[in-house]
């Protein structure tokens, strides 16, 4: 058998590897630093500032997309249960003191509106902070509804940040699950709540591939109190099922009282802008046993059971 020679280079480096010798253009080495140095030189995928330009806005909606995606494969995830609500919930102790605080403000300006208002509000948050240890039980009720912690056929999804979603979060945590947690980029700073599983925390640029990976994998939908941003998650998932754009899932909202003062879904009714039919695309509960339980019992009378 012939032996393969290597090639050989007696300069030990290739033409291109050398930059211009000086002795013939003494300029070419500072040429060749200003050449590399400028922005247009940067291979495509390592030009932060090209990717963020206006017309590449599809490549970062597809970056958007895909990088969960494959995470979320990467790990086995196949379904998820999806939980929303207002990032101001805050655990009893921690509204408590907020009532405290705004007592103790107001006790030196009695005649202050404004912080009779902010107690008011403190008071109000306080009665709701119950959502928090609902939403924590609830999430406790998720992570041991597998074989194991580690089983990801069925695994809690939230939008990552406090409140309502830290509390489900935290309740996966308490007892040794994973959990999903979806962030999203905002002007201001924000940071994940501290109970994600690490590599299971992503964040998005666009609302829009965020939605798109909130629902892709949904078995069902859980909304506890909450404002703009809880709504919005709440009608867009409505809307898709209401037009058939995705299969019907068991939308429960939590604290009927809330919900019923929040959005006068019989007014609608009455008014024929929606039907009796949209109406009974959810229902409400009060317990983390009452929404896990209704869940369970949904799928299994629809034939879909979530550990079949």
């Amino acid at each position: 058998m012939t032996e393969q020679k290597k090639p050989n280079n007696s300069n030990g480096l290739l033409p291109w590897q050398k930059i211009k010798s000086p002795s013939e253009d003494p300029t070419a080495p500072e040429r060749v630093k200003a050449i590399q140095a400028h922005p247009n030189y940067r291979e495509a995928d390592q030009d932060t500032d090209f990717l963020h330009l206006s017309e590449n806005r599809d490549i970062r909606l597809q970056l958007d997309y895909a990088k969960t995606e494959m995470v979320l494969k990467q790990h086995g995830i196949q379904h998820t249960i999806v939980v929303f609500g207002s990032t101001r919930l805050s655990e009893p102790m921690a509204a408590q003191a907020a009532v405290d605080q705004a007592q103790a403000l107001l006790s030196n300006a009695p005649q202050n509106i404004e912080l009779k208002k902010k107690l008011d509000i403190a008071h109000r948050l306080l009665d709701k902070s119950k959502y928090y240890t609902v939403a924590r039980e609830l999430g406790q009720l998720i992570g041991n509804a597998g074989s194991c912690p580690e089983d990801c056929r069925v695994i809690l999804m939230t939008g990552g940040g406090p409140g309502a979603m830290e509390a489900a979060n935290r309740g996966a945590f308490d007892v040794g699950a994973r959990s999903i947690g979806l962030n999203i980029t905002l002007p201001h700073e924000q940071y994940p709540n501290p109970y994600i599983t690490p590599e299971l925390s992503l964040r998005f640029h666009y609302f829009a591939m965020r939605k798109l990976h909130f629902m892709l994998r949904a078995r069902a939908l859980v909304t506890f109190p909450g404002g703009y941003g809880t709504f919005d998650e709440l009608f867009e998932t409505l809307t898709l099922i209401q037009t058939r754009k995705m299969p019907m899932v068991p939308i429960v909202l939590v604290g009927e009282e809330y919900w019923k003062k929040a959005i006068n879904f019989d007014y609608l009714i009455d008014e024929g802008v929606i039907t009796q039919h949209d109406r009974n695309l959810f229902w409400y509960a009060e317990t983390a046993q009452q929404i896990w339980d209704s869940i369970l019992h949904w799928h299994e009378a629809n034939g879909t059971p979530l550990f079949g």
